[in-house]
């Protein structure tokens, strides 16, 4: 039975919504009425850009009066934005630029509003030589990443916190959205993490590829799928930039129509009898998420017994012959394994090889260093057991001693830290020391 407070929490967060979308559509009809769509006395716009504003109006329309959803618009609005204060840019792109500002109630917000200097207003300038028509053309594209923020909820999505519509300034209504911040996805860093901590990146991505192909909003595809598009939140992986998102499957007439085209690849898919290509949006997403993220991150340094499935993941998603389903019971099959330890192939029992001190821990000195480790100063790896990380640390020549600590992963499973010297034991009730046998004969303890 679902508590009180949480019913009630869900029916704000409907009227929070619906207000939102209302104020949308409200906001969708007084654009529509300036700079030469309906305004007496404005010059009128050049044929071309009006039809483009027409229709991206109309997909905004469609996302804010369409049925579905279930999201909950955030709390914040124009009242919190004219408190903010530290404003600093984050970054900026085609179309919006990003700044980072602290709330005048505490925490912090990422701003997302028209990039004025950017390259879409900049070429539709160029082009149409309509300043105020091209600001709202690009406005349109973050109002229709709010609409989809306000409609889908999920934790590999960044969060909505609110919203501002601000009229006042005529002819142009300035949109910001205030945002839940992130900081930028960075490759580089991540193929420097440990395998565990690059396996639940590629996990939490499968997983929102998952609701993406089942949403309220129909199967919706990631146009602009690339790192640049996904930040981290208290080390969890979100798409931040929804505004190239589709909710429309490609219309056809026969297969033919349907090729899923990339640089390296094409993939010939079905036009199924309403006229749509079955699946394309759902594989699109895939085979990007494969070719940006997995090939990458998957198979560096995993642990040996658990290569043969990941190179399965691997080959089955770059020729596209696994759904996100599919795609989903593997991913969660190798997780169960790794967090099982059933992945662990038969060996000798090698604890046997070492003494346990019981109630003891060594001093914190910087030590050896191995790869990939979750620290810089030492040798600290994810272990299911005592008994694998007396596997490891046979493995190093350097190895000596280590203890399984008390600090857990995500997984869940402890941290072991390995040394080249045993020495150095202090009293700790909750630790315990292996040392190697033929290390402890050397009078060193």
């Amino acid at each position: 039975m679902e508590p009180a407070a949480e019913r009630a929490r869900a029916r704000r967060g409907a009227r929070l919504s619906a207000a939102a979308l209302l104020a949308l559509l409200a906001l969708l009809a007084l654009l529509a009425g300036r700079g030469g769509e309906g305004q007496p006395g404005s010059p009128p716009l050049p044929p071309g850009l009006l039809e483009e504003l027409r229709q991206r109006r109309r997909d905004l329309r469609r996302l804010a009066a369409g049925g579905g959803g279930g999201g909950a618009a955030g709390a914040l609005g124009c009242g919190d934005l004219r408190r903010v204060s530290g404003v600093s840019v984050v970054g900026w792109g085609f179309t919006k630029v990003v700044l980072r500002a602290a709330l005048a109630g505490g925490g912090a917000v990422a701003l997302k509003s028209v990039h004025g200097a950017g390259r879409e207003v900049r070429q539709c300038v160029q082009r149409y030589a309509a300043p105020a028509g091209c600001h709202r053309l690009a406005a349109y594209k973050l109002l229709k990443e709010v609409a989809l923020l306000q409609r889908l909820r999920h934790p590999g999505i960044v969060q909505l916190h609110g919203q501002c519509y601000d009229s006042s300034g005529d002819p142009e209504v300035k949109v910001t959205a205030m945002l839940e911040l992130g900081s930028p996805l960075e490759m580089i860093q991540l193929l420097q993490t440990p395998w565990e901590e690059r396996f639940k990146i590629c996990l939490s991505l499968v997983k929102l590829l998952f609701y993406l192909a089942h949403s309220p909003l129909g199967s919706i595809a990631l146009l602009d799928f690339q790192p640049r598009q996904f930040v981290m939140v208290d080390g969890n992986l979100k798409v931040t930039d929804m505004d190239d998102a589709s909710t429309e499957e490609l219309s056809c007439k026969e297969d033919n129509d349907c090729t899923l085209d990339f640089p390296t690849k094409s993939f010939p898919l079905k036009c199924s009898t309403v006229g749509k290509c079955e699946g394309i949006n759902e594989k699109k997403n895939l085979f990007n998420a494969y070719r940006y993220f997995f090939t990458y991150l998957l198979p560096h340094s995993a642990p040996p017994a658990l290569q043969p499935s990941l190179s399965d993941i691997l080959n089955a998603t770059g020729d596209l012959r696994y759904g996100i389903n599919e795609t989903l019971k593997a991913f969660e099959k190798v997780l169960h394994l790794y967090k099982s330890g059933l992945y662990l192939q038969k060996r000798p029992l090698l604890l046997k090889e070492y003494i346990s001190l019981k109630g003891f821990r060594t001093v914190e000195v910087e030590n050896y260093k191995c790869w990939p480790s979750y620290s810089h100063l030492g040798c600290l790896l994810s272990v299911h057991s005592a008994e694998e990380a007396a596997a490891i640390c046979n493995s190093q020549s350097q190895c000596q001693s280590f203890i399984v600590t008390q600090q857990r992963t995500w997984t869940g499973r402890p941290l072991a830290s390995f040394q080249s010297s045993p020495t150095g034991l202090i009293p700790d009730v909750n630790a315990v020391v292996y040392i190697k046998r033929s290390a402890s004969t050397g009078g060193r303890l």
